[in-house]
């Protein structure tokens, strides 16, 4: 019975915490973040930053925040990069 109660709290936690990842926002562009499951952190798509999820807490303080490079951005939205390679 104890276990299937911890299931029941661990799966209310996870859609809550889904909840509040969409409707936070950049603290620094007060745009809307982006869940990446991949690194498991909040991207402001509009400004290209990435902020770190630690212990399933956002850390949205601007200095904890790490600027992306616009083509690894372009590679999680599932778009092509824009460069041209040059050839030898």
């Amino acid at each position: 019975m104890v276990r299937g109660s911890i299931k029941v709290l661990k799966d209310a936690a996870s859609g809550l915490n889904k909840t509040l990842y969409e409707r936070l926002v950049c603290p620094l562009s007060r745009q809307p973040l982006r869940f990446c499951e991949e690194t498991n952190s909040l991207i402001s798509d509009a400004i290209g930053v990435s902020y770190p999820i630690k212990d399933g807490i956002p850390c949205l303080v601007p200095a904890d925040g790490k600027m992306l490079d616009t083509d690894a951005i372009k590679r999680e939205e599932g778009g092509e990069s824009s460069g041209k390679r040059e050839t030898d």
